[in-house]
């Protein structure tokens, strides 16, 4: 508390405004509790760059902390590239204050004698992605939180090739952020170097999602869907993109076509849960039908629902959902006569291991890094020119096209995975049934599950590091009934064979992660997260499958295992 209390008193000199000064000392005064919470550390570039509650202090986002972080961003850039016009995009999403912290992050930007190119309007994060390689840009920013609660606002940073940034650039931008003193920062910016962006960058963006997400016009004007940007940017790209695309019948839910910060309409604008879908499964069944999709507030991450075999709505999970994009993907290379070996799909270690399934079966790479997906970007970094990227996603309900985008893309997922329920409903089948033959054709059928332990604070980060030290000291020696054979330690980055006790090096950047494998092929990931306040369990089991006919058995099964691991982890 006392180091808290002194990193306070110094937000109380005239090197802050008074609004900041008077909030501090109300802390002091009236708050210990969140006066600890709000200093007790620096806000931290983590998976998804910086993310934070809203407020004063050195652990919120602010005028300040944002600041610091693009002034530091300034240097580096100004220092990288010494002798040229330097130019960064600045896009925002439907928070609290992001219009505002865009234009304050522009400021600094141009302070700095850097051009900046800033939407008029909130836009999805996919869009500037695009937009960084699109007008030639030294960098990116992204104003968002993405499905974090409305407290929260979050600041990304992407380099000039699309991607977020990664390691060692990240650290060099972060050592310039430590090294700025508040008063070095400066907020007077020259309007003369911002151009404001709109809808030329958009018709473009939608021209290449169309592009990279449409393979056949089969199906389109029959296939019926509800869409829901859950009050996110989305609604300004997704729906012009579907008509673009071809598809007549796409049915928006009225209420959530509103944009708005305080997502009025969910607990959670997460579509990864099915409660932020429930309006739109409402307005399926109402309309009948046949696919229900939604995208989060800075539209990256897509929910996918579609009808089973007896007709109801369910959501399928990313790794479900990944699967039928990969493999539909490949399956339309494979019948261009594209696919040689070069290619490859890309993954996280926390999401399921059928695409090293997938990738065998159509005779190409399975890359795997670390979960977020500046990691598949820096995968298509590494290997331009070598490899081709095909498309990749992760578990957390993302997934990526070709590589014009270098970033998780909810827009050309949404085109794609409509156009495969459209191709599917031709056919007298469905999406549903799509993910069972796929798993016919592989033999194995999968099931995930993943399980947030939230504990806010300064003692839950504390708590959520005891559970990792305690995993590592104290490792499960059975699972669900089966022996544990394999523990994978990508903060040590040893991958350890129980019964051998071979240890073999993991070749991917350190990482607060455990991963246990059982005898039976089960797989549990334990892992903190980089930008909430929560520890995620990530399970995942499989099983022989032969034909379409035993999947409901099969599935029921491996339903049952998950929730035996489940219990295990109590």
């Amino acid at each position: 508390m006392s180091s808290s209390l002194e990193n306070a008193k110094l937000w109380l000199s005239d090197s802050y405004d008074i609004e900041t000064r008077n909030a501090v000392q109300d802390l002091i005064d009236n708050n210990p509790t969140e006066l600890d919470d709000s200093f007790y550390k620096n806000l931290e570039f983590g998976t998804g760059g910086m993310r934070g509650i809203m407020g004063v202090g050195t652990n919120r986002l602010n005028k300040y902390t944002l600041g610091s972080a693009t002034q530091g961003l300034a240097n580096y850039i100004n220092t990288t590239y010494p002798n040229k016009e330097k130019s960064v995009a600045i896009a925002y999403d439907v928070r609290h204050n992001s219009d505002t912290f865009a234009k304050l992050v522009a400021d600094v930007l141009t302070a700095n004698g850097i051009k900046v190119y800033l939407f008029e309007s909130f836009r999805p994060t996919p869009e500037l992605s695009f937009t960084v390689r699109h007008l030639g840009c030294d960098a990116g920013i992204v104003l968002t939180a993405s499905h974090n609660p409305p407290v929260y606002n979050g600041y990304k940073v992407y380099w000039n090739d699309g991607a977020q940034i990664v390691p060692p650039q990240d650290g060099a931008i972060i050592n310039e952020v430590n090294n700025v003193k508040i008063d070095d920062i400066k907020f007077s910016g020259n309007d003369e170097l911002i151009s404001i962006i709109g809808k030329e960058i958009d018709d473009a963006f939608i021209d290449a999602c169309v592009t990279n997400g449409s393979f056949t016009k089969e199906g389109k004007e029959d296939i019926k869907i509800v869409f829901t940007s859950i009050h996110g940017t989305s609604v300004v790209i997704t729906p012009k993109a579907f008509e673009k695309a071809g598809f007549t019948q796409v049915h928006q839910v009225p209420e959530q076509a509103i944009p708005s910060g305080d997502f009025p309409t969910v607990k959670s604008p997460n579509p990864e849960e099915p409660e932020a879908l429930t309006m739109a499964v409402a307005l399926a069944n109402e309309i009948g039908a046949d696919v229900v999709i939604g995208t989060d507030p800075d539209a990256d991450r897509v929910g996918v629902a579609t009808r089973n075999n007896e007709g109801e709505i369910v959501l399928l999970n990313g790794n479900q959902m990944n699967t039928v994009l990969a493999y539909y993907l490949l399956e339309k290379w494979q019948e261009a006569g594209k696919l040689n070996g070069k290619e490859f799909i890309g993954s996280t270690i926390v999401t399921s291991d059928i695409f090293y399934d997938i990738a065998a079966k159509f005779g190409i790479n399975c890359k795997v890094g670390l979960t977020g997906f500046k990691w598949i970007a820096d995968m298509i970094r590494q290997f331009e020119g070598k490899e081709t990227f095909i498309g990749g996603g992760e578990e957390s309900f993302g997934f990526m096209v070709g590589d014009f985008i270098r970033d998780k893309d909810s827009v050309t997922t949404a085109l794609l995975v409509s156009e495969i329920a459209a191709v599917q409903k031709a056919k007298g089948s469905s999406l549903y049934n799509k993910l069972i033959e796929i798993y016919v054709e592989l033999g194995k059928a999968y099931q995930e599950d993943l399980i947030n332990i939230v504990k806010p604070g300064k003692e839950g980060a504390e708590l959520i590091a005891k559970m990792m030290v305690d995993f590592r000291t104290n490792s499960p020696k059975e699972l669900a009934g089966s022996k544990v054979i394999r523990v994978k330690d990508f903060q040590s980055s040893i991958d350890k064979n129980l019964i051998t006790g071979e240890e073999i090096a993991i070749d991917i950047p350190k990482s607060n992660v455990l991963i246990f494998y059982t005898e039976d092929g089960s797989k549990v990931a334990c892992r903190p997260s980089g930008t909430e306040p929560k520890i995620k369990y990530y399970f995942s089991v499989n099983a022989e499958i032969n034909n379409v006919n035993e999947y409901s058995e099969v599935h029921e099964k491996l339903i049952k295992k998950t929730e035996l691991l489940k219990q295990d982890f109590n």
